[in-house]
């Protein structure tokens, strides 16, 4: 695609897109007034109607459960997009070689930094395990407690190292993580209406408000979620790391391996 096509593309786009867009404008209420009559709105109908205590929750997964299924998969469709650029410049093979900047020393790690990553990557990792379980009661959710969970796994490349990191996080796996999430979510839609429901109407039961397993559906979605970014960010993180390795180069013909 030549640099003036993508010119010509941008200000089609931008044609279509900037109508919609004014009139959307058009319509926000002025600046400076109120609109807390929606959230207290919220407030009184969502803890009885869904037993849940985290209007945020309740927000994403189930009064606009179907904007965040989108989201879900704009997520999903951004992290292939980087995963297949990525890929494509490098190839998908892997090397534990880093690149070596010349004139510039490669410190090693201290003994400070690999014992507080060893506490600090466990602790990391149940804190957002509780933010993933805790969705429906205090603030949180799939999409927090996902971060977290990924940013917890660069504590193992900080204290072992790349061969731990990739002794521990396999591509596949993540593929199959951010894959089946996103196809969780979508099954919390469907599945409802092979049941005569509407879609992602709430077919479980709601529990008790404020108790861990209230929320009914939620609890799926929210886990659907928790798979996906925890999946997809680790992914990334797996990318770029990767492009801080030199590529190995190809044995020549009829040499053999050692």
């Amino acid at each position: 695609m030549s640099p003036r096509f993508r010119i010509a593309l941008l200000v089609l786009a931008g044609l279509v897109l900037m109508p919609a867009a004014a009139q959307v404008m058009a319509a926000l209420p002025p600046f400076g007034s109120t609109i807390a009559r929606y959230g207290a709105r919220i407030n009184a109908i969502t803890p009885e109607a869904r037993h849940v205590a985290n209007m945020v929750s309740a927000i994403n997964f189930d009064l606009r459960g179907l904007d965040t299924l989108g989201e879900e998969f704009m997520l999903l469709a951004a992290i292939t997009g980087t995963v297949v650029l990525l890929r494509g410049r490098r190839g998908e093979g892997t090397t534990g070689r880093a690149m070596r900047l010349p004139g510039r020393a490669v410190i090693p790690r201290s003994d400070a930094v690999v014992l507080g990553c060893r506490i600090a990557g466990p602790l990391t990792a149940l804190f957002g395990l509780y933010v993933v379980l805790h969705a429906t009661v205090t603030p949180g959710g799939g999409f927090q407690g996902g971060v977290i969970l990924a940013s917890g796994t660069l504590l193992i490349y900080l204290g072992e190292g790349y061969a731990g990191w990739r002794d521990s996080i396999r591509s596949h796996w993540l593929d199959a993580l951010e894959g089946g999430g996103a196809l969780l979510f979508a099954l919390c839609g469907l599945v409802p209406m092979l049941t005569g429901a509407a879609f992602m109407q709430n077919i479980l039961p709601l529990g008790t408000f404020r108790d861990l397993f209230s929320g009914g559906l939620m609890l799926v979605e929210n886990l659907g979620v928790a798979l996906a970014v925890t999946g997809g960010f680790t992914q990334l993180f797996l990318e770029f790391m990767e492009e801080t390795r030199e590529a190995e180069e190809p044995d020549e013909p009829g040499e053999e391996s050692a």
